[in-house]
């Protein structure tokens, strides 16, 4: 393969044998070179055949603005998180981890910190990705020499995740995870705060809706409908229930799943225990 454009040390563009944009990465496979060389196989660490020149670009204008150290870091984690979750990842991860970091060791360079509101919730329902986002940090750390705060780690492991979602590997998983993740937005949202995620009524919140989310992805409805308590629980709590019926029109409306009035009595006696609580 001959070189078409450098991007960097470890970024070049050549041209298969059909004319097919490729994109090959590997440490110092750029390094002095210049359009018309050969590429050296022997530093070829991933290989991307492109269907479409937008993708070319894309990949272009990530990997141009990527110190040498930065595309060293990417290819590692990536490498890294391939052995780790046992799986291949395409070339939007690579374009979008690439970006992720540039861009965030910019911020924190500049003393710009930004937090993730899901931390809790990749940690708890993914921890494999988010070990791998904290082992990420290390990389990074080892390779820049930029010590990135804490809640990269789920920024990372999100990348992760969704990479894995793209190829199929843990619909379900994520499905349930993204209802959970979802309802208990729904609660932050309503009451205007972030509840203490390590009390004990959180914690048994968060273990009821997953049950109950994994009710909805498998299309089993539990529980009957009992009026009297569903009228009693209405009127003692209205506030807790009000919270609750956008939680019962978010599942109805997102996975056409219908909410039993004992769920919906459930579920409001552990918001209204998230409140009293703090």
């Amino acid at each position: 393969m001959r070189i078409e454009k450098v991007y960097n040390n470890n970024v070049v563009h050549t041209k298969g044998k059909h004319d097919e944009e490729i994109i090959v990465m590997g440490k110092g496979i750029g390094f002095q070179k210049k359009v018309g060389d050969e590429v050296d196989d022997s530093r070829i660490e991933k290989t991307f055949v492109l269907q479409n020149s937008d993708r070319v670009s894309e990949l272009s204008r990530v990997y141009l603005d990527l110190a040498p150290e930065e595309v060293d870091a990417v290819l590692q984690i990536i490498e890294y998180g391939q052995k780790c979750l046992e799986t291949t990842f395409d070339v939007s991860l690579h374009v979008a981890l690439a970006d992720h970091l540039h861009y965030t060791l910019q911020r924190t360079r500049e003393h710009i910190s930004l937090q993730n509101p899901l931390s809790w919730e990749i940690r708890k329902f993914y921890p494999k990705e988010y070990q791998l986002g904290r082992d990420a940090l290390k990389i990074i750390f080892e390779k820049t020499g930029v010590l990135l705060a804490e809640d990269e780690i789920s920024s990372i492991a999100l990348h992760f995740i969704n990479a894995q979602k793209d190829s199929g590997v843990i619909e379900k998983g994520y499905q349930i995870s993204k209802m959970v993740t979802d309802m208990l937005g729904i609660v932050r949202l309503f009451y205007g705060k972030i509840v203490d995620e390590d009390s004990v009524s959180y914690n048994r919140f968060v273990t009821h809706i997953q049950y109950f989310a994994q009710r909805v992805a498998n299309g089993v409805v539990q529980g009957k409908n009992d009026s009297f308590l569903y009228e009693q629980v209405k009127l003692n709590y209205p506030e807790a229930f009000a919270c609750s019926e956008k939680i019962k029109n978010y599942i109805d409306t997102t996975y056409d799943f219908p909410m039993s009035r004992d769920e919906q009595v459930y579920i409001t006696i552990h918001i209204q225990r998230l409140e009293t609580s703090q």
